[in-house]
This record gives structure tokens, C-alpha cells and sequence, in this order.
């Protein structure tokens, strides 16, 4: 199975994400996983541009680094299968891209003093996509790959419809679907996930009342206690099917080792429906 690395410390995650890339591609850019978590850093942590360092309490940088670890792993997993089309470099490049950039969105800008960022959890998507089109564009990333990096972070989208995403090409779409399905699964298979989902409620609530009413949208709860008794519910009939279904169930390459072996997200998120289960 996977070796533990700890998602709080970014340098852990970005060690096995570049060996991963180097077990992908040999000749590839030896700094260009040091130089994209460095950029990722910057933006959480309050040095870029006119940016806040993060405040929303439950999509924090530990939330991204769970996705990233989760999606690159996905997609290592992919790669040693040989399952056709291959991802090339530069797409792997773009996808670790779409991972990190996808909750830019919960940034706030400086003076912006009302709230936390999880005021923003409605438009939070387009807000990312707009993020990384500045960050990328001053990186001189072409408009072709700041568009299919934005396709990516699009399939992260509560209610999407993926038909609807115009994706660049179809190693644009595979990549996408494991970014949305590394979204749902990094975060649910944390070992402390149950314990966090009062403080995704309270980002909820804050959006409801920021939002006047509008959360329907995105699933509002009465309590957080009501979160947490739904969340089994949430995962058989909405993530379950849709990493199945929607995202065509890349999520079996994490299995290990491949195609039948055990898959150790979906062991943790058991582990933790269990729990909530046994609580009730």
C-alpha cells in the first residue's frame, strides 16, 4: 500500500510527488515540482500579489495537499497500468497545476475583512479559474494550457456537468476526472475527517448567510450534527456514483496493486463512514 506521509507538512507531500513524476517521466523538469509548490505556498500563505494568506478553516492548504497526493497517486497508478492514451508529461504537469490551484478561490484579497474565505464557497470554482488564469498567465503559460488547467478544476464543481466542460482534448478530460475524483477522495479518507465536518459545516453556514439563502446550491444542513449523519448518505448517493459513474472510476487506479488489488482510499473512507455509523 502507500507509505504515510503527512498532508500537514507540504514538504512531505511534495517529496513523493516528485518521485513520482521522476518514476514518470526520467528526462523530465528536475525543478518543476519545487517551483510549483513553492508558487502554491506563496499563494496560502499570503506572499503573492495582493492576496490573504488562507483563513477558510476546512478548504486550507492541508485540504489541497490531500487532493494532490491522492490525484498524483491516481495517476502513477495509471501510468504503470499502461492503459492507453498515456499521459504525457506536460499533461501531468497541468493536472498537478489544476490540484493545487483548485481552492484558490477561498483566497481573499487584502482589505477583504468580512468572513473567511468560505463566503466565497458558492463561486469559489470560477474564482479559481480566474486565479490561475493571473498566476499562469504571468508565468507565460499558453492560453491553450491555462484553459485545460481550468477545465481540470471545473470537474471539482458541485453540481457540473462535465458534458458541458469544453475539454481541450481527451488526456485533458482523464486528467480532470482524477483531479474531481483525488478532490473527494483525499479529503474523506483523512484520517481525521469526521472530526473536521463541523468545520466544513461551519463554512457552510457561513456561506448560507453571506449568500442570503442561496446554499441549496451546494447542500445545507440544519446542524453540524445533521452533516455528519448524512455524510454515509453523501457518499453512496452522490461521491460514490459519481466517481463511478461521471468520472469514468478512475479512482480503481489507486488500487494496489492494479487492477484488483485493495484500494487503500476507499479502506479509510469505510473506516470513517463506520465511525459516524457507530456514533449515531
Amino acid at each position: 500500500m502507500f507509505s504515510p506521509v503527512d498532508t500537514r507538512n507540504p514538504t512531505a507531500v511534495e517529496a513523493e510527488v516528485a518521485s513520482h513524476y521522476r518514476e514518470m517521466f526520467p528526462s523530465g523538469n528536475a525543478s518543476f515540482v519545487r517551483e510549483v509548490f513553492k508558487w502554491i505556498l506563496d499563494c496560502f500563505e499570503g506572499r503573492y500579489a495582493e492576496f490573504q494568506a488562507i483563513d477558510a478553516r476546512y478548504h486550507d492548504l492541508e485540504h489541497t495537499m490531500q487532493g494532490t497526493l491522492c490525484m498524483v497517486r491516481m495517476l502513477a497508478g495509471r501510468h504503470r497500468s499502461f492503459v492507453t492514451p498515456r499521459i504525457n508529461q506536460r499533461l501531468f504537469e497541468l493536472g498537478l497545476l489544476g490540484i493545487l490551484l483548485h481552492d484558490t478561490g477561498y483566497l481573499k484579497v487584502k482589505g477583504d475583512n468580512d468572513g473567511t474565505g468560505a463566503k466565497y464557497t458558492l463561486v469559489h470554482v470560477n474564482r479559481s479559474c480566474e486565479f490561475a488564469a493571473r498566476l499562469l498567465g504571468e508565468r507565460q503559460f499558453s492560453g491553450e494550457e491555462i484553459a485545460s488547467v481550468q477545465q481540470m478544476i471545473r470537474c471539482t464543481g458541485v453540481n457540473v456537468d462535465l458534458a458541458q466542460i469544453p475539454f481541450q482534448g481527451e488526456l485533458t478530460r482523464i486528467v480532470g476526472f482524477c483531479l474531481g475524483s483525488a478532490d473527494l477522495l483525499g479529503q474523506m479518507a483523512a484520517a481525521d475527517y469526521v472530526d473536521k465536518l463541523p468545520i466544513l459545516y461551519s463554512e457552510f453556514e457561513e456561506s448560507a448567510r453571506y449568500n442570503s439563502g442561496k446554499m441549496a446550491s451546494v447542500g445545507m444542513f440544519a446542524t453540524a450534527e445533521e452533516l455528519i449523519s448524512k455524510t454515509p448518505g453523501f457518499w453512496e448517493h452522490y461521491v460514490f456514483p459519481k466517481i463511478e459513474r461521471d468520472f469514468h472510476a478512475v479512482y480503481r487506479f489507486l488500487n494496489h496493486p492494479w487492477p484488483d488489488g485493495p484500494n487503500w482510499y476507499l479502506l479509510r473512507i469505510a473506516k470513517n463512514l463506520e465511525r459516524i455509523k457507530q456514533a449515531a
